[in-house]
């Protein structure tokens, strides 16, 4: 992942009253400021929650795994950046913004490529002045104040 100082944490709460963690980036200018990166991705792992909504500690192990490489992967060519994470009441969402869904979907796969296959689900949106990510960073500002 970019240097953790480049990121922020926050609890936030999810529609059913459990804590949800957002990790959301905030280095994310040159990106931003590119028109190309207009599709927001979502890369969704639905898992069996605890009683509190957080994975168990093997599933948050594999997350982690799955984290790393994709901030590997889209480090060393950065054709899509990760800008969120989101964790709780039994999902994981990982939030990226790139400039093409071909080149995103055979880099995941890449990333990916070595791990028993996950139960991953992928939407792509159009988002070209970067809503979506507006609005977690103002969730990130209200859950601060």
């Amino acid at each position: 992942m970019a240097n953790e100082a480049d990121w922020w944490t926050s609890p936030q709460e999810s529609e059913s009253g459990k804590v949800i963690i957002v990790t959301g980036r905030n280095d994310i200018a040159k990106f931003r400021n590119n028109p190309r990166f207009s599709i927001r991705v979502e890369v969704t792992w639905l898992y069996d929650a605890l009683p509190d909504g957080m994975p168990d500690y093997e599933t948050s192990v594999m997350m982690g795994d799955v984290t790393e490489r994709l901030s590997a992967v889209f480090d060393k060519d950065p054709v899509a950046v990760m800008t969120g994470i989101f964790t709780g009441d039994g999902q994981r969402d990982w939030i990226f913004y790139t400039l093409s869904t071909n080149i995103f979907g055979r880099k995941l796969n890449e990333a990916l490529a070595d791990l028993p296959e996950l139960p991953l689900s992928i939407i792509a949106e159009n988002d070209p002045d970067w809503d979506a990510y507006d609005e977690m960073k103002e969730a990130e500002i209200r859950a601060g104040e």
